[in-house]
């Protein structure tokens, strides 16, 4: 467990930039520093390693007292992960990675092996060991960070910003890496954004700072959106804060069925399946993407009259059976026919729902107690 205890950082001239904060982030769990430029997320995350120091107030790591700690041995046993990856431009790939167990002694053998394991973990090849960070992508390169953190397996993490840097699509597939990861390793993390939606995707509680370094709440998710401590909270959090509580609804849905057509079938034949101007096209039960009948060629069955996948509108997401009811209603509003696609946990179709069938089952929920959804981490 990581504790502030009325802990506050000023500056020449009074400027306070932390401002008695006190909270706890429990051991095994993400907790994530969220507010406003200037509010202090990235000072109090850098007090726990005593980059910055505290000017009054104590920072415990399992009771032990931080000022108390030679700062860079402290250092060593916490993992830090900043944007862009922060690594040594000059050093290899898997020389990055073994900066710590290096430094802590281990022979080069084990600590490139360790390199190469942990390149594996977090999603890439071995064959990259040998690259160089401007070699790789910014994706990559965050992967390539946090592989770094890890490498002396310390039990508490920080991270400012890791993810900030790259573009959107980058940015979900690292968040939903790292809470499969986390979920293996169980890493005691204070996690810095500004990004709001980030912090409730991948915190186990989230803290809302002021300007000034003061604590707003600190809540889980959940709790955040759906009971806000005051309007300071409620705005930052965002108005429409009601459609993202469905992130913590359970969505198991009455899924409608829905006729498919497959790859290299007539148009003719998906023509006559169809329930309007749209049909689903699926392989080996999986599905593909719809297809748009007003904008496929008409006449004989031949071969320019054949489904192909270049020709699939892929606008829509797919929501899994017993995720969230964000899920589910996001599918349905994004899909080109207006019927969000549910699949089951191996990817495979179990039918559609519309929007009014997912609102039919946020009223019935509204009239009773909220239900969690047994696997967050998948569904936010």
């Amino acid at each position: 467990m990581i504790r502030f205890e009325a802990v506050s950082k000023s500056y020449d001239g009074g400027t306070l930039a932390v401002n008695n904060l006190t909270l706890e982030a429990p051991t095994g769990q993400i907790t994530v520093l969220v507010g406003p430029s200037g509010c202090g997320k990235t000072t109090s995350l850098r007090m726990v390693n005593r980059m910055i120091e505290p000017t009054s107030g104590r920072i415990t790591i399992d009771g032990r007292d931080t000022a108390t700690m030679d700062a860079a041995a402290l250092r060593r046993g916490i993992g830090y992960v900043i944007q862009h990856g922060g690594l040594f431009p000059h050093q290899s790939i898997e020389r990055n990675i073994a900066t710590v167990p290096l430094l802590l002694g281990q022979d080069k053998k084990a600590a490139y092996a360790r390199a190469h394991e942990l390149l594996e973990r977090v999603g890439l090849p071995v064959s990259l060991a040998r690259r160089y960070p401007a070699q790789l992508s910014g994706g990559q390169q965050q992967r390539v960070g946090v592989a770094r953190a890890l490498a002396a397996d310390p039990p508490v993490m920080l991270m400012d910003e890791p993810f900030s840097a790259v573009d959107p699509v980058v940015r979900e597939q690292l968040q939903q890496e790292f809470m499969h990861l986390q979920r293996d390793l169980g890493k005691t993390i204070i996690f810095v954004t500004h990004d709001i939606d980030e912090a409730i995707t991948l915190g186990d509680q989230v803290a809302v700072l002021r300007v000034g370094g003061r604590l707003a709440q600190i809540a889980p998710p959940r709790d955040l959106l759906t009971q806000p401590a005051d309007d300071f909270v409620a705005d930052f959090v965002g108005r429409d804060r009601g459609y993202r509580a469905l992130s913590f609804i359970d969505g198991s849905l009455p899924v409608r069925h829905e006729a498919t057509i497959a790859p290299g079938e007539s148009i003719t034949r998906a023509r006559a399946l169809a329930r309007d101007a749209w049909v689903l096209v699926a392989q080996d039960g999986r599905p593909l993407g719809w297809l748009d009948l007003d904008r496929v060629p008409t006449g004989p069955d031949t071969a320019a009259d054949t489904v192909t996948t270049q020709s699939l509108a892929l606008g829509g997401t797919l929501a899994r059976q017993g995720g969230s009811l964000r899920a589910a209603l996001d599918a349905a509003l994004s899909a080109p026919s207006g019927r969000g696609v549910i699949v089951d946990g191996d990817g495979r179709l179990l039918g559609t729902v519309a929007a009014r069938d997912v609102i039919d089952v946020i009223e019935e929920r509204r009239a009773g107690p909220l239900h969690t959804s047994s696997d967050q981490a998948d569904v936010r």
